[in-house]
């Protein structure tokens, strides 16, 4: 008898090892599957919410430009407005000036009148002409840059 139960108890718990490896086994298989997934649901709930946040941004660029469309268009309006105020009451004004300036004109003319003195007043190797030159070409430069000035074609200081 104490065989037949010994025999017994051995058999029951060779099944029992037997049945809890088994289920151990598909407990981590189970585990390992649940892991993948919720890796998978992870990424895709980031990949969601990257494209939301893109969505967002293109959302304010959207608002920003049409705030800026709308901004130039009163602007443009206000312009047209004065503008057509002004024209009543004032003359066009006058197209910007091409050519050269007075400051640049005045810089040649003074650095050659300055050159033509310096060799008249020292005659050694040209070094008046030089110093006649810069002091002319400044000089000139000066009273051309004034003269811009009073026509409007350089603000004047403040």
């Amino acid at each position: 008898m104490k065989k037949i139960f010994s025999v017994a108890a051995l058999a029951i718990v060779l099944s029992a090892c037997s049945n809890n490896a088994k289920q151990e086994a598909m407990i981590r298989q189970q585990a390992i599957v649940a892991v993948k997934d919720s890796l998978k649901l992870d990424s895709f709930k980031r990949a969601d919410a990257r494209e939301k946040e893109r969505l967002a941004i293109v959302k304010e660029e959207k608002a920003k430009e049409e705030k800026r469309t709308l901004l130039l268009a009163e602007r443009n309006e206000a312009a047209e407005r004065s503008n057509r105020n002004t024209a009543v009451n004032e003359a066009p004004a006058p197209a910007k000036k091409k050519g050269w300036s007075q400051a640049a004109k005045g810089a040649v003319i003074g650095a050659g009148a300055g050159a033509l003195g310096g060799i008249l007043i020292d005659k050694k190797d040209g070094r008046g002409a030089i110093i006649g030159g810069v002091v002319g070409a400044g000089t000139g430069y000066v009273i051309g840059r004034a003269q811009d000035r009073k026509s409007g074609r350089v603000q004047p200081k403040n």
